[in-house]
């Protein structure tokens, strides 16, 4: 699925809508503190890629693992960010979810590293969210596992889905299942999210409220 406009819309109506049900937790969110923060004050977390950001090597690394690449752009000062890593890799279920499937690269929104881009670009990491149109903090592109469908092409003609923005806990883990189940391939993920929370009410449930 291509990014556009449209895709960005309906992926924060889906969020929001969800953010408004103020239903009973189904499970009770596990919360964290918000974890170390590096010399270009982002908060990080110690199972993120090492990584020299070249993003086809990246990749292709991952590729061989049988792993999506997550490239997630964050910025110094932003509270949704913290929440992020508060709220939502402060619960073990999306932390092992994440490492069991998608390896993760953190860019800085406003940074100046040199990062590669899949066609062999290089430019500084504020270049490169401008070139993917990344403008909110989190936002989280996500990518094939096939590297061949990658090489040479712009991030942002190459990714698969993003998340633009925060997303709670619920939202998040639905985005990452819908794209480790390839249902990214056939349908959109506002269907998806109605269908998951539809089921989950016929057995009694309701989504966590976070």
């Amino acid at each position: 699925m291509k990014f556009t406009r449209r895709t960005a819309l309906t992926g924060l109506a889906a969020a929001g809508a969800m953010a408004a049900l103020g239903a009973p937790q189904l499970q009770a969110a596990k919360t964290a503190e918000v974890g170390e923060v590096g010399d270009n004050g982002l908060h990080t977390q110690d199972w993120f890629m090492e990584s020299f950001l070249d993003l086809g090597e990246d990749q292709a690394a991952l590729a061989k693992q049988n792993k999506y690449l997550a490239v997630i752009f964050e910025q110094r000062g932003c509270s949704y960010c913290a929440d992020l890593h508060r709220i939502n890799f402060g619960r073990d279920d999306i932390v092992s979810y994440m490492k069991e499937h998608f390896g993760v690269i953190q860019i800085d929104l406003r940074g100046s590293r040199a990062v590669t881009d899949f066609d062999g670009k290089e430019m500084e990491e504020r270049a490169l969210a401008r070139r993917w149109r990344a403008v909110f903090t989190p936002t989280t592109v996500f990518f094939p596992k096939e590297a061949e469908q990658v090489k040479g092409r712009k991030g942002n003609d190459a990714e698969i889905f993003r998340m633009p923005g925060y997303f709670k806990p619920f939202q998040f883990m639905s985005a990452l299942e819908f794209v480790n189940e390839g249902r990214h391939r056939t349908g959109s993920f506002q269907r998806y999210l109605q269908d998951k929370v539809a089921d989950l009410r016929k057995k009694g449930g309701e989504p966590d409220a976070w």
